[in-house]
């Protein structure tokens, strides 16, 4: 049996690393990221009508700014976990990998990150862990602001949503270093090279950029829902910050949708409603939902062009 699942995992490794494979993995994540706004256009369109080219332009630079600090989150924990490593390979293993989270699944961005990782002399183990650590932070910190919501929202918000509650103390117990460590050792048992383990600062830190993350996130989410009518005070503002991250979560958690596509506007449309009319919300919640894949599909781009220009001129040098 374990000869079996060794030959396996070493062929799924190699096909990992054809070129081939990868080319066609990735036209199908950014086939699937396009239908995603595609499907949506409609309701996009409408956000369009009523935001001036000012608003729309910082929610797209806020959108960019959610995904860069997002990058930074995991960087410190990938850094925490081995030797360093450039900031130019970890922007693109993180950029260019988070395009497969539009894939059913939730997990791809994760095999992405792991393979592109594995090019640069970054264990497996090592990319899985930290990219498995920062999506834990990010749930419980979604988790924290999005409570507040639940408890003191709209009374939908408690009967669908009220598990949330009971859910984040018992993934704060998996929080600390101890927990992880030891998850750490099991993982890397029978494998080459030094233990992995976290420590209090890098869960601290990497922490701290996940709800600066938050934060502009749901700023982003406030400001489209400012510009179309909702109340600018500060409850609003907690409420959008709030809404977002417990959307997030909720869209992270049922896997089978790609990055959460559906489930977590319907979830935003529930903190909304009675703040905005009815199609204020659609609108809002689709917009913002397109903005954050294009700053995903952009900084992706980006990160991969540059990585491509890097490679022509270390070939050049070696001519």
């Amino acid at each position: 049996m374990r000869t079996t699942l060794r030959r396996a995992m070493a062929a799924a490794t190699r096909a990992a690393r054809s070129r081939g494979v990868r080319a066609s993995f990735l036209a199908l994540a950014l086939a699937t990221a396009v239908w995603a706004i595609a499907a949506q256009w409609d309701g996009v369109i409408a956000g369009l009508r009523e935001v001036t080219p000012a608003v729309l332009a910082l929610a797209f630079t806020l959108g960019v700014a959610y995904v860069w600090v997002t990058m930074a989150a995991w960087r410190v924990v990938l850094l925490a976990l081995g030797a360093p490593v450039p900031n130019t390979v970890t922007r693109t293993i993180f950029f260019v990998s988070q395009v497969a989270k539009y894939l059913p699944g939730g997990v791809w961005n994760i095999v992405a990150a792991a393979e592109m990782g594995a090019d640069h002399e970054i264990s497996r183990r090592r990319s899985v862990s930290a990219m498995a650590i920062s999506l834990l932070l990010t749930v419980i910190t979604g988790l924290m602001l999005a409570c507040a919501v639940v408890l003191w929202g709209p009374s939908e918000l408690r009967e669908r949503y009220g598990w949330i509650v009971v859910l984040l103390p018992l993934l704060l117990l998996t929080l600390s270093p101890w927990a992880l460590n030891r998850v750490l050792a099991v993982v890397g048992q029978g494998s080459e090279g030094p233990a992995m383990r976290v420590r209090l600062g890098t869960v601290i830190t990497a922490g701290l950029l996940t709800i600066l993350s938050w934060t502009l996130a749901g700023s982003q989410l406030y400001l489209l829902a400012t510009s179309m009518g909702l109340q600018a005070d500060a409850p609003n503002y907690l409420l959008c910050l709030g809404g977002y991250a417990l959307a997030w979560v909720v869209g992270f958690l049922f896997i089978v949708a790609p990055a959460g596509v559906g489930v977590r506007e319907a979830a935003l449309g529930l903190v909304l409603a009675g703040a905005l009319p009815e199609g204020a919300i659609v609108a809002v919640v689709l917009l913002s939902r397109v903005l954050l894949t294009l700053a995903d599909l952009g900084l992706g781009g980006w990160a991969g062009l540059a990585a491509r220009r890097r490679a022509r001129r270390s070939a050049r040098g070696r001519a």
